[in-house]
């Protein structure tokens, strides 16, 4: 194994290793030797760019929540297009499609990553809780457009979309969960609350 190996960006290297490691061998076999070894870079590199292996993992999951902020952005720029139930579901399959699930089991997994995670989520769960804030977000401007009812409680519905999603993805990095799946999570959820007019 190479010792030397020169890394255009360090950082992101070292973060997708441990990407490919969760996604491939779960939480357990994340450790640094484990990433610097599938990044093919010498183990001290990981230790230039991060105090120790916490801070690495707590940097690696906010620089995955901090990804949430361009699809966060393009679900609420969705709002009056086409229907809420098919938005919906084109960012749950988004979402749970990823790595997301297993940074999720990651933070739940560690809990010296949950304690340094509070810092910036002081409840729920990490990645979950932002997520959340994203459809809540979208639907809240849903509602505002009169696509959702105007009684339609959105922080609940968004923390329902987000659990049933993770349940629907959990366990299957191999296999998602196909697009109909995250569609019938989505029209169940919103049933009753939609009063959609065809897009003009």
């Amino acid at each position: 194994m190479p010792t030397g190996v020169a890394l255009r960006d360090p950082r992101e290297q070292l973060f997708d290793a441990a990407e490919r490691i969760l996604l491939r061998d779960g939480p357990n076999a994340l450790t640094s030797r484990a990433v610097t070894t599938e990044a093919g870079c010498a183990k001290g590199v990981l230790h230039r760019h991060f105090t120790n292996f916490d801070a690495f993992l707590a940097d690696l999951v906010l620089d995955r929540i901090g990804r949430l902020d361009a699809q966060s952005a393009a679900l609420r720029d969705a709002a009056g297009t086409g229907t809420v139930a098919d938005n919906v579901t084109g960012a749950l399959s988004d979402l749970f499609g990823s790595v997301a699930v297993a940074i999720v089991g990651l933070v739940i997994s560690r809990d010296a990553l949950r304690t340094r995670l509070r810092r910036t989520t002081p409840t729920g769960i990490p990645l979950l809780t932002e997520a959340t804030a994203m459809f809540t977000s979208y639907l809240t401007a849903e509602r505002d457009l009169g696509r959702i009812t105007p009684d339609a409680d959105v922080d609940t519905l968004a923390r329902t979309l987000i659990g049933a999603g993770h349940l629907l993805a959990a366990g299957r990095p191999d296999t998602p969960p196909e697009t109909e799946a995250f569609h019938r999570v989505a029209t169940t959820v919103l049933a009753g609350v939609t009063q959609e007019r065809p897009a003009g």
